[in-house]
């Protein structure tokens, strides 16, 4: 079993940064599957970014180029750094981990971007 606390969130100007983490309660180095999803108001969860174990990485097209997704093994942290930031970008950011046949979800982070 595992808790994610995610962080990070807040509001920013289209262009600007964000960098979300989120912090789990125990190792995450056998935690094979890492990933950040959003859900933007009256839209379905979306997965936006993946990383494996092995470091393999995935985007969704509409940020491939923006955003970088990492995890630090040694902090128990996984990282989504997000650049070039759009309104559409606008969202609650959701980071999840598939332990076994379990997934497991953070609470939630909300992302506005607007000026």
């Amino acid at each position: 079993q595992v808790q994610l606390v995610e962080s990070g969130g807040g509001l920013v100007q289209p262009g600007g940064s964000l960098r979300l983490s989120c912090a789990a309660s125990r190792s995450i180095f056998s935690i094979n599957v890492m990933s950040w999803y959003r859900q933007a108001p009256g839209k379905e969860r979306e997965p936006v970014a993946q990383i494996t174990s092995g470091g393999n990485t995935n985007y969704a097209d509409s940020v491939k180029g923006r955003f970088t997704i990492s995890r630090d093994n040694a902090k128990n942290t996984m990282y989504l750094q997000m650049n070039s930031l759009k309104p559409e970008d606008t969202a609650v950011y959701y980071c999840r981990a598939v332990l076994g046949n379990h997934e497991y979800w953070g609470q939630g982070t909300q992302v506005t971007v607007s000026s």
